[in-house]
């Protein structure tokens, strides 16, 4: 079979590791490039940098990937199905949830494979901890605690940090515990001067019971990408950055006086770091995108998924501006 011929739209910041990966990529062949901005990284390549969509579907490519600013997703995605393109988008899947529905219908009717990327999926650490909750090594899960702190990123102008970082969360979260959002409530702030807010916390309920808590800015000046996983029998704790999963077991304690013995409480047990296969989690999403195009497996984040992603996070923003906490519909 023919490798699927893909071109990249946006070279910036996350644009030039795209076109990187594609071209490292098995089965794949990048034909072409496009920024109406020109080329700011220098990744083209032997490639022309074309001005727009069109020149790009003109060439006869099979699939894409969307890395331009937000506010142009909705644009660029649905003149790509339109023209029966299979397009990745840069997370998050629009602006606002009413041109993501639009979006995610476009895909469906069309019957292409149309992806988000929510990147943390992919990423070693959450994989692993994903599968170890799956296998019922935590037991119940009670708790899914997130940090994403750091300094404010220049390539960000469009979105608050709720959009742009706080989607990593809220994904990663109801993907790990495998149960959506049933309400949610939050705080932000903005002190940087810009117009969107640039610090969150929010606290929320799955409809499995867990509770979550996320706390996401770009007023720090460490950078932090935690994920904390708490349940019945202990803790995993990933760290996205360095792609370690940490264990701490509940320890057990004994105990001859009858009046305590009936409480559940716990103790510090034994630690446990994994060892992991540390594949670049956005080389796993490409290959997940591939795949998915050529039927021989379904691992992407959808639009319909990103799309679930984005609605929470408005009720994020909503939420803050309102003081009142969000309700979502039962499913």
């Amino acid at each position: 079979m023919a490798d699927l011929r893909i071109g990249v739209i946006g070279l910036g910041m996350m644009g030039r590791h795209h076109v990187r990966v594609t071209r490292e990529l098995d089965g794949v062949e990048l034909v072409a490039v496009a920024d109406a901005q020109g080329d700011p990284h220098g990744v083209a390549g032997g490639l022309p940098v074309h001005a727009t969509v069109s020149d790009l579907i003109s060439l006869g490519i099979d699939a894409a990937v969307v890395a331009v600013p937000t506010g142009f997703h909705e644009q660029v995605a649905l003149e790509l199905a339109d023209a029966g393109v299979h397009t990745l988008v840069e997370k998050p899947i629009a602006s606002d949830s009413i041109g993501g529905e639009r979006i995610a219908s476009a895909f469906e009717e069309a019957g292409l494979v149309g992806a988000v990327g929510h990147i943390e999926r992919f990423n070693p650490a959450l994989q692993d901890l994903r599968r170890r909750l799956e296998d019922g090594e935590l037991g119940d899960i009670y708790q899914i605690a997130t940090r994403r702190q750091g300094p404010f990123p220049a390539r960000i102008a469009d979105v608050g940090v709720v959009k742009d970082l706080g989607t990593h969360d809220i994904d990663l979260t109801a993907w790990l515990a495998q149960s959506p959002y049933r309400s949610i409530s939050a705080r932000t702030t903005t002190r940087s001067g810009r117009p969107h807010e640039d610090m969150v916390s929010a606290t929320g309920l799955l409809a499995n019971g867990a509770i979550t808590n996320h706390l996401v800015n770009w007023l720090s000046p460490m950078k932090e990408r935690i994920t904390v996983v708490t349940g019945e029998r202990g803790a995993f704790v990933a760290d996205t950055i360095s792609a370690d999963l940490t264990f701490f077991a509940n320890g057990t304690r004994t105990t001859e006086w009858e009046s305590i013995a009936a409480f559940r409480g716990v103790t510090e047990g034994s630690m446990t770091r994994f060892a992991l296969t540390k594949r670049e989690p956005l080389r796993s999403e490409h290959e997940a995108f591939r795949d998915a195009i050529l039927g021989r497996s379904q691992n992407t984040v959808t639009m319909r998924e990103g799309l679930t992603t984005l609605r929470v996070a408005e009720a994020v923003v909503e939420s803050a501006r309102t003081g009142r906490t969000h309700e979502f519909d039962a499913d």
